[in-house]
């Protein structure tokens, strides 16, 4: 076996081995060891590791920090009581549980959206203002600082340019119809609900005067993301639910179907949430625009409706033929 066959196979054992080894790693001399997790109790109890430690916190329990009701007015960048977890499973360390291991060395990179390059610190704050639902936290911020920190820490080991498995929410089997929100009501009701509550409101902690956040976060209404968050795009919703829901899923032991999740995420998205300005100013290059993005303008011709629910092959066709004709080379 060559050294390509040898990575390739370290790749598929790194894919199958869980949340233990999860990618290939550094060479060693004669061999290459398996990337794991970095173990953030065996930090030292010094200055970097504290601010790692403190990083791992906002991550956790965000809503305690930089959330709507902290005491200290100026410390309220979150606009809702959510937690970076509830979306960055075990604190970002859960495969296709939009995990932020090995995420450090991707940055600076170019962001569609802005159609420019952005750092980790303006990835950090499209989070804080979409999923979050606030405002952007200044570069020099301590808990700016501090998630950065953790970010960097979990990519320890990892060489820049090394994708790690398990990144992103994974990707299933797309439907040839649209999702249907009216089927996922009632997945939801059978799968979700416990957890969610039947108003997606979620279940908060039990002390409401003293303790923030939830036990398990509200999937729509005024306290969750808003309609510009990366969760609110099917594509995204589906594939996360299919790999982590409902609780104590993973990518090894799913429990939803493909088409399950295609019609609960479907219902979700479909629910009021705030709203976030200018979502229409995004992406000067509409042709890069995601084909799940539910608000126009699109440069396709496709509706906003079969933008948010699919059929998305027909939009990708689309898409490959208006780049093709801009290159002036045919489409196959």
């Amino acid at each position: 076996m060559g050294l390509r066959g040898l990575r390739v196979a370290l790749a598929v054992l790194a894919l199958t081995c869980g949340g233990a080894c999860l990618g290939v790693g550094q060479e060693t001399p004669g061999s290459q060891r398996i990337w794991t997790v970095p173990e953030i109790s065996a930090l030292p109890n010094n200055a970097q590791g504290r601010l790692v430690r403190r990083g791992r916190d906002l991550i956790t329990a965000t809503y305690a920090y930089i959330g709507p009701e902290v005491a200290d007015r100026s410390k309220r960048f979150a606009g809702n009581n959510l937690a970076c977890s509830n979306c960055h499973l075990q604190a970002g360390t859960k495969k296709f549980g939009i995990p932020l291991f090995g995420l450090f060395g991707e940055f600076p990179r170019y962001n569609a959206r802005l159609g420019a390059e952005i750092t980790i610190e303006n990835r950090v704050n499209s989070c804080m203002t979409r999923s979050m639902n606030g405002r952007a936290l200044p570069v020099s911020a301590p808990e700016m600082q501090a998630m950065v920190a953790y970010i960097k820490f979990l990519s320890t080991g990892v060489p820049p340019g090394e994708l790690l498995p398990g990144l992103g929410t994974g990707k299933m089997p797309e439907l040839d119809r649209p999702a249907d929100p009216v089927r996922g009501k009632a997945g939801y009701t059978n799968a979700c609900a416990t957890c969610h509550g039947p108003d997606g409101a979620g279940i908060p902690r039990s002390l409401p005067s003293t303790d923030l956040g939830y036990v398990m976060p509200p999937l729509w209404g005024g306290d969750s993301f808003n309609d510009g968050a990366g969760m609110a795009r099917l594509i995204t919703a589906a594939n996360f639910l299919h790999f982590n829901m409902p609780h104590g899923a993973d990518y090894l032991n799913p429990q939803l179907s493909p088409e399950q999740a295609w019609d609960i995420a479907a219902y979700v998205i479909s629910q009021p949430r705030p709203h976030k300005a200018g979502l229409d100013k995004g992406f000067p290059d509409l042709l890069e625009k995601p084909v799940d993005a539910p608000y126009g303008p699109y440069a396709d011709g496709f509706s906003e409706q079969q933008h948010k629910y699919g059929p998305f092959a027909p939009i990708r066709a689309a898409i490959a033929k208006l780049k093709a004709e801009l290159k002036g080379t045919p489409t196959r």
